[in-house]
């Protein structure tokens, strides 16, 4: 260096210098970045969550304490994480205790729990809550279809975030005076592609997709209990799942979920591919009540199913047609006897996670060996679901032709069932329990047309059972209390 000219050392000196305040500039900004990402609690700093997420930027955590909170919320295309003390412990009970309720909005067409519609990414969280209380936003469709109430629970719309480990019940979506149509009692859809994962959805209402509409759009869906989702009046009902048509760029992956006793007036009650293609892998698909008694129905689109357990059975590699065999029908887990056990997918990029380095068994609430299980505790992404506590989401399902009563409900072990058939019908009557177990059956005969009545008494049992009636083909349900 000392052959060159004073003034070009001089100028390579002061480059050296400048690419490195540069260098220590673009370090700075990035950790400026890092170091001002902020946790905020609620009600300590803010006393709403919206006015926290109001304040927070790119990164924040806004963590929530237990309570009821009466809120309609908006991301506002934040990318941050709203959790509730469930994100510290993975305690369930956070879950339960800490609830967005949205049924008092400012405004009523704007009436969803909460809202992403900004461009929101993955990296936008909504995690460990009860949602419940929404009725849905009235909104446009981007596709020239006309204006809907959609979203009970939670609204989605040109973005993608995860939403994760919640309990999104008693939704609706069920006013369509004045519009075209109301869908998504749990979760609305459209135009991205969100992680939908680990969370319940139970006991939402809609006139079409009551648990969960996918409108446009792609979707990952892993390891959700759907269950109990009911009304699907409209557009083929699609009780716990309503898809039409894919995004260009990503498809609808419905992944180790279990999908049970929805339920629709038309259509399906399980599954409905309106449009597009719905991949289906390693699900339980079993209970789900229509007037054709279906789990997966395809009208102009396309339903790929593999290695599912489907109630009457499906074609497709893999898929079995055996009574799942849970545990209860609150949290879901299977025996370790099910014929879901083990049943799933056999490549090891679904495998359950393992209990221990080298010990080839799945960790619980997976079960068996390191195969994948079917339903919503299998594969990697197994976590427990918040359980649904009461079972009270049973609806009462026969056609208003039928004229169909039980006396007394509840009762002491003594009823009392009268129905009438328009025409002459096959009818079989039987009694299950809330897991599908046939207790009795009452009768399985052909019948006349007009009225009809029987009696029938088990005072051996108590608890919640389901009646269910079968006419010509078409299985119908009454919930029916012994006490």
């Amino acid at each position: 260096m000392r052959f060159l000219p004073s003034i070009l050392l001089h100028i390579l000196h002061n480059m050296k210098i400048l690419s490195t305040i540069i260098f220590l500039t673009i370090i700075t900004a990035v950790f400026s970045k890092v170091t001002q990402a902020t946790i905020h609690s609620v009600p300590s700093d803010f006393s709403t969550i919206q006015s926290a997420i109001n304040s927070a930027i790119d990164g924040d955590t806004i963590v929530v304490a237990t309570g009821i909170y009466y809120e309609n919320l908006n991301f506002k295309g934040k990318n941050i994480v709203l959790t509730s003390n469930y994100y510290l412990t993975g305690d369930t009970s956070f879950v339960n205790q800490t609830i967005i309720n949205g049924s008092q909005p400012a405004d009523a067409d704007t009436g969803s729990c909460v809202i992403f519609s900004s461009g929101e990414d993955s990296t936008a969280v909504l995690m460990g809550f009860t949602i419940t209380g929404g009725t849905g936003t009235v909104w446009l469709d981007a596709h020239g279809a006309g204006t809907y109430r959609e979203g009970g629970g939670v609204l989605i719309d040109f973005s993608s975030p995860t939403i994760r480990n919640n309990r999104i019940i008693d939704n609706l979506a069920t006013n369509s005076s004045g519009i075209n149509g109301a869908g998504g009692g749990g979760i609305r859809i459209s135009d991205c592609n969100p992680y939908i994962l680990n969370n319940l959805i139970a006991y939402n209402k809609a006139k079409y997709g009551p648990g969960v509409v996918l409108n446009y759009t792609g979707c990952i869906m892993r390891n959700n209990i759907i269950a109990y989702n009911s009304g699907g009046q409209n557009f083929n009902g699609g009780g716990a799942i309503w898809s039409n048509t894919n995004s260009v760029a990503y498809p609808k992956i419905i992944e180790n979920n279990t999908i049970y006793r929805n339920q629709a007036s038309v259509g399906t009650g399980g599954c409905l591919a309106w449009g597009g293609t719905l991949i289906l892998r390693n699900n339980i698909l079993w209970g789900n009540y229509s007037i054709d008694n279906s789990q997966v129905k395809s009208i102009s689109g396309v339903a790929t199913v593999t290695y599912c357990d489907v109630e009457g059975g499906y074609s497709g590699i893999g898929n079995i047609d055996v009574f799942p065999d849970f545990t209860d029908t609150l949290s879901f887990i299977l025996h370790i006897s099910s014929p879901c056990v083990d049943a799933g997918d056999s490549s090891g990029i679904y495998n359950d996670v393992e209990e221990s380095a080298g010990s080839a068994t799945a960790k619980f609430p997976s079960r068996g060996i390191l195969r994948n299980d079917m339903g919503a505790y299998g594969g990697g992404g197994a976590a427990l679901i918040p359980s649904i506590n009461l079972v009270t989401g049973i609806e009462n399902f026969v056609p208003a032709d039928f004229n169909m009563k039980i006396f007394p409900n509840p009762g002491n072990g003594v009823f009392s069932v009268t129905y009438y058939l328009p025409l002459a019908s096959e009818v079989e009557m039987k009694i299950t329990d809330i897991n599908g177990r046939k207790i009795g059956e009452l009768l399985n005969e052909n019948q006349s047309s007009g009225a009809h009545s029987l009696t029938f008494s088990d005072r051996h049992l108590s608890g919640i059972y389901i009646l269910q009636l079968r006419i010509n083909g078409s299985w119908y349900t009454k919930m029916l209390t012994i006490q």
